[in-house]
């Protein structure tokens, strides 16, 4: 059964632009979410682990599901089938792969976005079917780069 709107919050008395879910509640998945709930999005964020996902809750209220975000049937109840992303941000690269290709095959999300750990993986993951994957480290040696001067 998914959440009833009442379980997630957005800007009051506004329209959502997207109902995204997050998969994984550590550091990024937090900021994320809070974020897009602060630009008006529909959020669920599933955690995994209890404690973390009873903090979590304290501090994003009801947006928060404790499961496993790899398991097609707890992922049937987050309202998945009218999502419009998925962003897996879990601190393992195989559970995010693993998350967006049960969200892409099974419930038809149209947009699924990676983050990778391992640099080394964002091939596989654009080979396997994830629209975007995202490598923190990529960006910083990017960053680091020196700018062509003419």
């Amino acid at each position: 059964m998914a959440p009833s709107a009442s379980r997630r919050r957005c800007c009051s008395n506004e329209v959502a632009f997207m109902y995204v879910i997050v998969v994984g509640g550590g550091t990024v998945g937090y900021y994320l979410s809070r974020d897009l709930l602060d630009r008006g999005h529909e959020v669920t964020l599933i955690e995994k682990e209890a404690r973390r996902a009873d903090w979590l809750e304290t501090q994003l209220g009801s947006i928060v599901m404790r499961g496993d975000g790899c398991e097609v049937k707890f992922l049937s109840q987050t309202g998945i089938e009218r999502a419009d992303a998925i962003v897996a941000v879990t601190a393992d690269d195989e559970d995010n792969l693993i998350a967006l290709q049960m969200a892409k095959r099974h419930f038809n999300v149209k947009k699924t976005i990676a983050r990778v750990n391992n640099p080394s993986n964002v091939e596989i993951f654009k080979t396997l079917g994830v629209d975007d994957a995202v490598s923190a480290t990529e960006i910083l040696l990017g960053a680091l780069e020196p700018p062509i001067t003419t």
